[in-house]
């Protein structure tokens, strides 16, 4: 099997200190290949988000590896970082997190930008990335004069925009209808498809079924890992 295009190796991750010490990674061993999107579930608490966090570069592991592309995070500086997010890593929020101020292909071509790109081409690999998401259309609009689906999908393309390989989704469609989210992971799985490699964080099992993997956390650890055949048996501990 080819390298992990990410691996999170014997990963912690710790919050506060004495009496309010959380561990919220408990020595997690994580890794997602290309062509694969990686399902994480389990209940609230249990470190998805915290996981994605790290292995995305917003945060610092206590301890352990995280390594995207051959490049360990771990050792490098916050700019060095950032450069990763901007070149390597495409992260979807579930709140958009687009910029007000900012049409539709702008918000796509600001990370290439950042990056160096003459504003042209980034403008150019912006509208490119607008009509993969197919809103290519909605490329001149400012994001309040949009649907929700139509502002995920442009985030969406800010996360592929540039060929990343890494492709890290935050519940991307909590606050969609249940058609405009199936649309969504559509995207996603066909990103994968195309060879990014993809770790998408959800709650829902009909979401997790687009997945070739699903990993169940609870309590910061691993406890489980299926293919999506069996994905209707990682109920979360609430609902047993």
């Amino acid at each position: 099997m080819t390298d992990p295009v990410l691996r999170l190796t014997d990963v912690r991750r710790v919050h506060g200190t004495g009496a309010t010490q959380v561990e919220a990674l408990r020595g997690i061993s994580f890794a997602a290949y290309a062509g694969e999107l990686v399902a994480v579930m389990g209940p609230s608490g249990s470190g998805k988000s915290t996981l994605l966090t790290i292995a995305g570069g917003l945060d610092q592991p206590t301890s352990g590896a995280v390594v995207v592309e051959g490049a360990d995070l771990t050792g490098l500086g916050l700019d060095a970082r950032a450069r990763m997010r901007r070149t390597s890593i495409g992260y979807v929020f579930q709140g958009f997190n687009l910029i007000p101020a900012l049409t539709a292909a702008e918000n796509v071509a600001l990370p290439r930008e950042l990056d160096g790109v003459p504003a042209r081409t980034a403008r150019q690999e912006a509208r490119a990335a607008l009509e993969e998401v197919g809103i290519g259309e909605l490329a001149d609009r400012f994001p309040d004069d949009m649907s929700g689906g139509q502002q995920q999908r442009v985030a969406i393309a800010r996360a592929v925009v540039g060929e990343r390989r890494l492709i890290l989704a935050d519940e991307p469609t909590g606050a969609l209808d249940t058609e405009t989210g199936e649309e969504i992971l559509r995207l996603l799985r066909a990103r994968c498809d195309a060879g990014a490699a993809g770790v998408l964080v959800t709650h829902e099992a009909r979401h997790a079924a687009w997945a070739d993997r699903v990993v169940f956390l609870r309590d910061g650890v691993v406890v489980d890992e299926t293919g999506t055949a069996s994905v209707d048996l990682l109920t979360e501990p609430a609902a047993r």
